[in-house]
């Protein structure tokens, strides 16, 4: 459903990107204080993970093959192989930020108020298609899936999956198309006890289904890749040019 009036105020991410410093670390272009990093390597079921310390300042953690500063404009760069290693739950890897709270502790906050996760980034390559923002289940219940996931297919089309119980199952809906390599904006969004997503300045509401009243939730942002194989050079990457979490 598009809407437009009052909830405007949430279409899009600020107009202008500030500029990006090439020569630092992710850390000294983006507020990293607030999000661990989970890396597509590590033992089987448990992938490597750098905490919000490691990542903070522009001498903060970067990676050469997953996880940089991209050297003509800035953007933090997230690659992922199909052949990565994988948490318990999924059978795909990841290079992914997981939402923090600013003293460490994981996030976990309640679908009242309002929260919104706010981006502008361009996928560069993709096999299939890749999810690059997401709202997922905190504590509250033993479910392991997320409210929402927004995915970039390589065909140019951005899907929204709506979850349809704790249990799983998602209905998609096709919000729009951007080419590979063009920058976009999205703002991943609860208001008013619904979900609000904006792709390029166009308002879409749905309701939240009465299973998912329980939990409490937290926002994943980056590049998890939705295909797997043995190969190391197929895979996802995607360019964050603003990346900002905001709660109210």
């Amino acid at each position: 459903m598009l809407v437009c009036g009052a909830l405007a105020a949430l279409a899009a991410p600020a107009s202008a990107a500030a500029a990006l410093d090439p020569n630092v670390a992710p850390g000294g272009n983006f507020d990293l204080s607030v999000w661990e990093l989970q890396l597509p390597i590590g033992s089987p079921g448990s992938p490597t993970t750098i905490g919000a310390s490691q990542l903070q300042g522009p001498n903060g953690y970067t990676n050469p093959a997953y996880f940089w500063t991209d050297k003509n404009d800035g953007s933090m760069t997230f690659w992922d192989p199909e052949s990565g290693v994988t948490t318990p739950n999924s059978n795909y890897a990841r290079t992914e930020l997981r939402e923090m709270n600013p003293n460490g502790s994981a996030a976990d906050w309640s679908l009242s108020g309002t929260h919104t996760l706010s981006a502008r980034l361009r996928v560069v390559s993709v096999t299939s298609n890749v999810c690059v923002g997401q709202i997922h289940l905190g504590s509250g219940g033993s479910s392991t899936k997320p409210l929402l996931e927004l995915y970039y297919h390589a065909n140019g089309d951005v899907v929204l999956g709506l979850e349809n119980s704790p249990s799983g199952g998602q209905t998609l809906h096709t919000l729009t198309n951007v080419p590979l390599g063009t920058q976009w904006t999205y703002v991943i969004a609860i208001v008013g006890g619904r979900i609000q997503v904006t792709v390029n300045g166009q308002v879409h509401t749905y309701p939240i289904a009465s299973g998912f009243s329980a939990y409490h939730q937290y926002f994943k942002a980056g590049d998890y890749n939705q295909s797997s194989s043995s190969s190391t050079s197929k895979g996802a990457k995607v360019k964050f040019y603003s990346l900002t979490v905001t709660h109210g």
